[in-house]
Parts: C-alpha cells; sequence; structure tokens
C-alpha cells in the first residue's frame, strides 16, 4: 500500500515557477514508477510527466521544456518543478505510483494523490 501526498501548488504569474512535491509512504516507493497528471475544470485527466524507477523520464509535449520531473528515493518523494507557467497550465496536478507499462495511460496507476490546485494569472 502506497499513500501519497501532494504539496506546493498555489497562485503564480504566468512566466513564473513552482515546485511540487510528492510524498510517498510504504516500503515498495522505489519499484514504483511515479507520475504526474492534471485536471482542470471541465477536463479529462492529462497526463505531465512521468520517471521510472530508474529514472527515465517521459513528459507530455505540452510540457516539454518547461518542466522537470524527479524522484529521490531516499526522501520518497517525486518532484514536478515547473518553469515558464503559462494560464493553460492551471489545474489540479495529481501525482501517482503504479507498476504499468505505458506511463502517460492513468489506468498504468494503481495508487493516487489528492491533488494540489496550481493557478496561474495572466
Amino acid at each position: 500500500q502506497v499513500q501519497l501526498v501532494e504539496s506546493g501548488g498555489g497562485l503564480v504569474q504566468a512566466g513564473g515557477s513552482l515546485r511540487l512535491s510528492c510524498a510517498a509512504s510504504g516500503r515498495t516507493f522505489n519499484s514504483y514508477a511515479m507520475g504526474w497528471f492534471r485536471q482542470a475544470p471541465g477536463k479529462e485527466r492529462e497526463f505531465v510527466a512521468a520517471i521510472r524507477s530508474a529514472s527515465t523520464t517521459t513528459y507530455a509535449d505540452s510540457v516539454k521544456g518547461r518542466f522537470t520531473i524527479s524522484r529521490d528515493n531516499a526522501k520518497k518523494t517525486v518532484y514536478l518543478q515547473m518553469n515558464t507557467l503559462k494560464p493553460e497550465d492551471a489545474a489540479v496536478y495529481y501525482c501517482a505510483a503504479g507498476s504499468g507499462i505505458v506511463l502517460v495511460h492513468p489506468t498504468s496507476y494503481n495508487y493516487w494523490g489528492q491533488g494540489t490546485q496550481v493557478t496561474v494569472s495572466s
């Protein structure tokens, strides 16, 4: 069993930066791939970024070059550094842990956090 708690969301002006954190509990954190998804009002949940246990990363095209996902296995924490934020990045951001193959799909994840709100003012 893994529990995930996100933090670091907030209000930022367009062009600004935020760093999201996701703290995990459980002894098997190192073996899971970790992902970040986001959901804006009226829209479906969409993939943002993922990192495997070996630290290989995958990004949505919309955030490539602006967002960076990383993990600290000793701290059981995954991070999402978000730079050059745009109003369209505003959403609730969710952290997820899973053992699936296709990390862009929500179905590859077994555990989800409660989400943290990111608001970007123009």
